[in-house]
């Protein structure tokens, strides 16, 4: 095999294409060289046949390779304004939202807090049912959330420890951890996220649907079997069948429901417990009332005040609010008196946690007693109203917040807060659409079956 001519059409005055893209017909041209009418004849005729499909061949890849150009280029376009979009939002964080680079913008703390309740508007703003997110609003979120979150990465604290030496000595350092706030609840967050996530997921493949009013047109047979407030007209509708939904599917409904119940608690404890750890703005403080009376008003300062046994319910009952707008004035007056009793009682007892003060380690002092009240009061508030506003103090609290790493923590706990709350009401829609339509197929079964047994005239 040491002489190349001995392989037919690798002659020496033919070069040798080592990538193997030589044409077809020029290789089948070498197919023989013997001579003879009929050896040309058979070679005449392969070399046509094979020479009519590189034309085709040729028409093919083009189209294949413009195809691929075309998707490269739009992938590339795609990027490009990704690119773009994260350079717009990373220059606001650095800027402080004043795009003049005046310096007259908000702290680095509250610019990501707003980048997080931003982030949030922008992809779940327009989600209200119970599916799972576009392609590239989910790709949104966990891009965006990644480079925000990877912020915690270098907050951490110093701890001193002990190092060896090579000579077995050993040394006291000062070695860094991650802060202990954002090694407990991060991670915690982090899994109530996949979970709500998952929750939307599940119901890809559901029985029920949605109707939109606005779009739903007058000649439509199928309605709606659920009929929404007429403060929230615009949102879309759940329907189920006419016979109402499956056990099972009911059944998994119910639990999605309990399980998004209590991530919303878990999400709602995580806030008020970083909200409690930020400092009191003086701004605040300011506008103090000077009693506590006179903060939360005549009535409820007779009710906290009087007798040994307090219930929050009872009071909540007697009060009667009709709207969140009213619960969360109560919520501010009850908020504002609390922190005057708290001032008042620091002034003789030292106190280092005041979530841990109740009514039996309050030593009869009769600030600690009110001040304990109302923290029972504001929770009770709370869990009645889930989807109160943040109050007085709590926007002041993040308004005034210098710090990155509780600012994070609080809008993360804010926004899985608010998507929890979201998720237990679209799936209360869908439960409360599925009890009408059973009881709707119930009453026409009912009809049939008098009918049937009435007597014809």
């Amino acid at each position: 095999m040491g002489d190349s001519s001995a392989f037919p059409g690798f002659h020496s005055q033919y070069s040798y294409d080592r990538d193997y893209a030589r044409p077809l017909f020029r290789v089948a041209s070498f197919s023989s060289e013997r001579g003879g009418d009929e050896h040309q004849h058979m070679a005449r005729t392969a070399s046509f046949k094979v020479t009519a499909a590189p034309s085709r061949l040729s028409q093919a890849m083009s189209k294949l390779s413009m195809k691929k150009l075309q998707q490269a280029v739009d992938e590339r376009s795609v990027e490009d304004e990704e690119m773009e979009l994260m350079k717009e939002k990373y220059t606001k964080l650095l800027l402080g939202e004043d795009m003049s680079g005046g310096g007259k913008g908000v702290c680095t703390a509250v610019a990501i807090s707003n980048a997080i309740t931003n982030l949030y508007a922008t992809v779940f703003g327009t989600c209200h049912r119970l599916q799972s997110l576009p392609p590239e609003k989910r790709s949104m979120w966990n891009r965006e959330m990644d480079c925000l979150l990877s912020i915690c990465e270098y907050i951490v604290e110093f701890a001193p420890t002990v190092q060896a030496r090579p000579d077995g000595s050993t040394h006291d350092v000062m070695a860094t951890s991650p802060r202990s706030d954002i090694l407990m609840n991060l991670p915690a967050l982090e899994k109530l996220e996949t979970m709500l996530l998952g929750i939307l997921d599940s119901f890809d493949k559901a029985e029920f649907w949605y109707a939109d009013q606005r779009k739903q047109s007058f000649s439509e047979t199928k309605k709606p079997s659920f009929k929404r407030n007429e403060d929230k007209w615009w949102l879309p509708e759940p329907c189920v069948p006419e016979s109402g939904l499956s056990d099972s599917l009911h059944r998994e409904l119910q639990h999605k429901r309990d399980q998004a119940s209590q991530i919303h608690k878990m999400a709602m404890e995580i806030n008020n417990a970083i909200l409690s750890e930020m400092q009191i703005p003086s701004s605040y403080i300011e506008t103090l009332p000077k009693t506590g009376k006179v903060g939360t008003g005549d009535a409820i300062y007779r009710y906290m005040s009087s007798g040994d046994q307090f219930s929050p319910d009872h009071l909540l009952d007697f009060l009667n609010l009709s709207s969140e707008h009213e619960a969360l004035e109560v919520a501010d007056r009850v908020e504002a008196a609390m922190y005057v009793w708290r001032r008042k009682a620091s002034m003789t007892h030292v106190v280092t946690k005041w979530e841990n003060v109740t009514e039996l380690n309050a030593d009869g002092d009769k600030n600690l007693i009110l001040a304990s009240r109302a923290r029972s009061l504001l929770l009770c508030l709370k869990q009645r109203f889930p989807g109160l506003s943040q109050t007085t103090l709590d926007t002041s609290k993040i308004h005034y917040n210098k710090d990155i790493g509780q600012a994070i923590l609080e809008s993360y706990s804010r926004v899985l807060e608010s998507l929890a709350y979201s998720i237990v009401s679209w799936i209360d829609d869908v439960l409360l659409a599925d009890e009408n339509a059973k009881q709707g197929n119930s009453t026409r079964i009912q009809k049939q079956v008098f009918s049937q047994v009435s007597p014809q005239r």
